[in-house]
């Protein structure tokens, strides 16, 4: 009886689970809410984290770390939220990354920001440049978590790559051109405030911030290297940001690292503890409501919003920073221009000039919208755009000269046809003035229905200077060779001269 009564409650509870009306119960933890699929490739939600997320009710806003891994992002987060790392954030010591995704503390801070009250929530992300992942892994992560945060720490160890610029460059094109895509490409991408962190600040000489603005400037390049020309344009790509980031920096809070856990503020470098106290303060005085079209979002709208850019980033084939994003541009361009040469390459040559016209402008355009639906990134697609409709006007340039060169073949050919037709006519043993009409007059109809293209208009005019004896009468000129009134009256003269010497030759050969 007593196992009956077990199985009965253990049945109601998995049933409850099933259903999912289970509800979480204690906020005050770490969630996740976007993990990584089981390829380490694309990003999948967890429902943990989006419900922490959904319930709130006032505006929300975010605050993400994002860096290489083994930076020390998570120790940071509690310490923002004056957390222990046995109650916060998951800290590990180990070579391989401690946090998988993004994770987001259950608990928000309340904020009074301009009057309106704020639910601030800390997220954590998953460490790039570890081993055993793609990098378009690590590049989604860091354009979702762009998309996301109002304020975006860029965290760092010791000082600023060339690589942390180009890695951050592409996350922000990343995040605009899928923000672009979710929300239209006409509505413009609002950046999160930008923070440059860097830990274990120990050089000397120029501040932070001067070191972040000369790292950022543009490289003189006087003699035109491409090098220095795309060194220039990821500096260009950050653009969107403006003026929209500052810099910090915290000293080495402790030599023994693997200790820091353990510590108290006592144990800690003075130096950092007040350092990490000015962050905090400035941290909270750049925090402003996550914006999306000019609303603030509360908790289920945040959610929403995040479904549709995860969706948008998982869908679409994205290239990485690994290879760059005019190199794959370059192969959509290559693939559009390749639709556009084969559309071309399936007319039947010669046609006329207005139908060939036609045709270039619908595989143009259907080129480009093929281009349009593909491209990545706003700033370097423009360019891409600029050089597709380059060469499909150069492919366009051979079409019209083969079309030229079809047409003008095709009609020398049945002119030569009438010529001999005529001369044949001309040297009949019993001239016959009704079958050089007749002849004439059939040459005149074959010539129309074959020879067109771009040369009909010339070999028209060759037409009209044949120097044959033909006494066709006026009426039939009007009709077949529909000419204007200029070489209408050149015709008339020429088939006057035709007639009077047609008639004398006639005569001598029957008289004769």
């Amino acid at each position: 009886m007593e196992i009956s009564y077990w199985v009965s409650v253990v049945s109601i509870v998995l049933l409850f689970l099933v259903s999912g009306s289970f509800s979480i119960d204690n906020f005050h933890q770490a969630f996740p809410i976007v993990e990584p699929d089981p390829g380490h490739t694309k990003l999948r939600l967890s429902r943990e984290g989006l419900e922490a997320i959904s319930r709130i009710t006032t505006p929300i806003a975010a605050v993400a770390v994002i860096g290489p891994y083994r930076s020390g992002k998570s120790f940071l987060l509690n310490q923002l939220l004056s957390l222990s790392c046995y109650e916060g954030f998951g800290v590990g010591h180990m070579r391989d990354t401690k946090t998988k995704g993004i994770w987001v503390w259950g608990t928000p801070l309340e904020l009074d920001i301009d009057g309106v009250r704020t639910s601030v929530f800390y997220l954590d992300t998953e460490g790039f440049e570890s081993i055993g992942k793609s990098n378009v892994y690590d590049d989604r992560i860091f354009a979702l978590a762009t998309v996301m945060s109002s304020v975006l720490i860029y965290n760092l160890p010791e000082t600023i790559r060339e690589a942390d610029i180009s890695r951050l460059s592409f996350a922000v094109e990343l995040a605009e051109e899928f923000y672009g895509r979710v929300k239209g490409q006409d509505v413009a991408f609002e950046p999160a405030k930008l923070l440059w962190l860097i830990q274990r600040d120990f050089l000397q000489g120029k501040s932070v911030k001067e070191m972040v603005d000369d790292a950022l400037r543009h490289v003189p390049n006087t003699n035109g290297d491409k090098n220095i020309d795309q060194v220039n344009q990821i500096r260009d790509s950050l653009a969107v940001m403006g003026d929209n980031s500052t810099a910090f920096s915290l000293p080495q809070p402790h030599l023994m690292r693997t200790k820091l856990c353990d510590l108290k503020d006592d144990d800690l470098d003075p130096i950092y503890v007040k350092k990490r106290e000015q962050l905090k303060e400035l941290v909270a005085s750049v925090i402003r409501p996550k914006i999306v079209q000019g609303k603030p979002l509360n908790g289920k709208e945040f959610v929403s919003f995040l479904e549709q850019i995860l969706e948008a980033l998982n869908k679409g084939e994205i290239p990485s920073t690994g290879s760059l994003v005019e190199v794959f541009n370059k192969g959509i361009l290559e693939r559009c221009l390749k639709l556009y040469s084969e559309r071309m390459g399936k007319l039947g040559l010669p046609m006329p000039e207005q139908s060939l016209r036609d045709a270039h402008e619908r595989s143009r355009e259907e080129a480009m919208k093929a281009f349009d639906e593909q491209h990545f990134g706003r700033h370097h697609a423009k360019r891409s755009a600029e050089q597709l409709d380059e060469e499909v006007k150069e492919v366009y340039k051979n079409v019209i000269m083969a079309n030229e060169y079809q047409s003008s073949k095709l009609c020398e050919a049945l002119y030569t046809q009438c010529e001999d037709r005529m001369d044949q006519l001309q040297v009949l043993r019993l001239p016959s003035m009704a079958k050089f009409n007749a002849g004439f007059l059939q040459c005149n109809q074959s010539f129309e229905r074959g020879c067109i293209g771009p040369s009909k208009a010339n070999y028209e005019q060759r037409m009209t200077k044949m120097e044959f004896h033909s006494v066709l009468p006026i009426k039939s000129v009007r009709e077949h060779f529909k000419m204007n009134l200029s070489l209408m009256l050149e015709l008339m003269k020429m088939m006057g001269k035709s007639r009077s010497l047609f008639i004398k030759e006639y005569n001598q050969r029957l008289f004769n």
